[in-house]
């Protein structure tokens, strides 16, 4: 019998950690995306690239854990786990990396001059940031709790 992880693919708290990420992710994004020139730093950028590829996969996946609680049935194959492990893992450290460099940016902005960032459009940035910030703890969550039931697969 294997091991029920709370967390794992499969289980609604994994639901809840994916719907978590969807909120976090598309929060972020709709918070850099309200300014049309977050295009002119790479960082911004960045952290919009990786919340759209975040928040579909996230979206799939709670498919997949709704799937799994409502129908009773637990997606226990070690080939999807690992697709799965390897994908949120690649995910939360991207968007670790596009948070924290948004972040830095952000930072450096509202400490230069108020002239390349007024005060509402740079609290919209770092509310992004955050949003990434929360987003990748939930992902490196996920990430943790199937990588502890990979070897009882």
């Amino acid at each position: 019998m294997m091991e029920q992880v709370p967390g794992a693919l499969g289980t609604s708290a994994s639901l809840a950690l994916r719907l978590g990420q969807i909120i976090f992710s598309s929060a972020s994004l709709l918070f850099m995306c309200l300014d049309v020139g977050f295009f002119s730093y790479t960082s911004f950028s960045y952290l919009v690239t990786v919340m759209a590829l975040v928040t579909p996969w996230s979206m799939s996946l709670a498919l997949v854990d709704a799937y799994s609680v409502f129908i009773k049935c637990l997606p226990r194959q070690p080939r999807v786990l690992l697709i799965v492990i390897v994908g949120d893992w690649t995910l939360s450290f991207l968007s670790l990396a596009a948070a924290c460099s948004t972040a830095s940016v952000t930072s450096l902005l509202v400490n230069a001059d108020s002239s390349f960032c007024p005060s509402k459009l740079c609290g919209r940035y770092q509310l992004s940031a955050a949003m990434a910030f929360l987003s990748w703890f939930l992902s490196f969550a996920s990430t943790l709790f199937n990588l502890w039931l990979l070897p009882s697969v």
